[in-house]
Parts: structure tokens; sequence; C-alpha cells
């Protein structure tokens, strides 16, 4: 069993936890509820930079990146640095985050939010959207087709942007469908924690441009982004390069400068 298999697993069991505790009516009555939601699919389409800074805390493969910023400084930095989007990882067992974590991102800035989550249940879309999430994260891998389609519907219905996200070239062909906004490549094999490139670039030319483009996982440096961006890349999902410095917006504006310098 690989790691991937454990987090479904565990997820499950968190999942029908919650909804026994928080009924799908209480999270319909949350005020950020009706609130209006930002497209980060248009932000990518124009924007120079394509940058969506991530809050991560730990991962299986790094184990403790960052435990001691808060959420509101990283939110506030990474506003401020002119990205794109955040991300805000919301499992606790691997990644150490919370749906807390994605409220208080949400009350110290206007970017766009993608909720980084191990999505298996609708239950988690309505949840998203309670605590302020603009975008969700869908991963092909741990979905069937039906799934995909029934997820990124059910967002649609909440004007929430989906990102989907892809490891290979199997899972990129059951996954194309119009309820998608953005494609999303992610250049670490979960099975092995691998990191290539190659994998966005052998994957681009099989994403229709109808879908914005995303690159993630082990972009560190510029060159990388200059390389992906000649293969229709337009997002690029940045997390440990800022989160393992001491303070990740000031890291993520000397980027930016640097890239669009």
């Amino acid at each position: 069993m690989n790691i991937l298999d454990k987090i479904v697993i565990d997820k499950r069991k968190e999942v029908s936890l919650r909804k026994v505790l928080i009924p799908t009516s209480q999270l319909e009555q949350s005020v950020l509820f009706t609130q209006a939601t930002v497209s980060l699919a248009n932000n990518l389409r124009n924007s120079k930079s394509g940058i969506i800074a991530e809050h991560k805390r730990r991962s299986p493969s790094k184990s403790v990146i960052n435990n001691n910023l808060n959420v509101h400084d990283v939110a506030l930095g990474y506003e401020n640095a002119g990205v794109c989007g955040m991300s805000v990882l919301t499992d606790g067992k691997y990644f150490g985050g919370s749906l807390d974590d994605l409220l208080t991102a949400r009350a110290s800035c206007n970017l766009p939010l993608l909720r980084k989550e191990f999505i298996i249940d609708e239950y988690q879309i309505l949840e998203a959207k309670a605590y302020g999430a603009d975008v969700i994260l869908l991963i092909a891998a741990i979905l069937t087709r039906d799934e995909i389609k029934q997820f990124s519907e059910f967002a649609k219905s909440l004007n929430l942007n989906v990102l989907l996200e892809v490891h290979n070239e199997e899972e990129l062909h059951k996954s194309i469908m119009p309820s998608l906004d953005m494609l999303g490549v992610n250049n670490r094999n979960l099975k092995t924690f691998n990191v290539s490139l190659e994998t966005s670039k052998s994957l681009s030319s099989l994403i229709p441009d109808d879908f914005v483009k995303v690159s993630e996982s082990g972009i560190s440096n510029i060159e990388a982004i200059n390389e992906l961006q000649s293969y229709g890349y337009q997002g690029f999902l940045i997390g440990e390069n800022f989160m393992k410095t001491e303070n990740p917006g000031t890291s993520a504006t000397q980027f930016i400068k640097a890239l669009e310098g």
C-alpha cells in the first residue's frame, strides 16, 4: 500500500466523522457560503508569472517544512508579492493543516484560495465553500471518471473553480471534461516521491488549450518556469521553495521580481 492509499483510507474515516459533527445545513449557513468567488483560472491567464504560492507546514516526503509561521502573515506576504493565488493545505494528519488555516487565509487576503485536500466526497466541496475557498483540487489518481464528473460539476454549481491534478497519460485521458477549469500536472510521483519536470513536458501537448495548464511540485527556480512556459503552462504551484524560508512573502516577492524582470 502506497502513501496515497493510506491517506485516502484515513480521509474516508475523517470525512464520515465530520459529517456527523457538522451537518451540511450548517455549512450552507456559513457567512462565507454566499460570498462571491474569485477565478484563479482568469488570474493565471492574465499573469506574466502565474505563481500559485502554498501554505504547507509539513509533508509525508519532507516531514517538517516550517511550523513557525502563522497563516495570516504568509497570506498577507503572498498577496503583497503579487502571486495569482494561494494554496492552503487542509489535511491535518499528513500535512499539519486545517480548515481553520483556510478561514484565516480568507480573512487575511483577497487572493483566490485553493483548498488543497484529498477530496473523496461532495461534503468536502461544501466545506471548501463554507470556509472561504475559491478553488478545489481534484486528484485523478484517487477518483473514478464518474467521481471527477460529479465533483467538478457540483463545484461549478457553487461557483468554485476546479483544478484537476494528474500524474500520467492514463489519468489525463480519463479526466478531460468541460467542468474543469485547470489541468495540473504533478511532477512528483506520489508512489516514489521522485520529482521530474519531464512529466509536465511530456503531458503538455495532450492537454487541450481550453484548460489553463498548471505545473505542480519541484519548481524551485526561474529557469524551470521559463522552460515550462514554452510548453504552454500558465500556472506554477510552488510550496516548499517559499515555505522553507523564514519569510515566504519576501521570498515570493524576490522570485516574482526576478521572473518578471
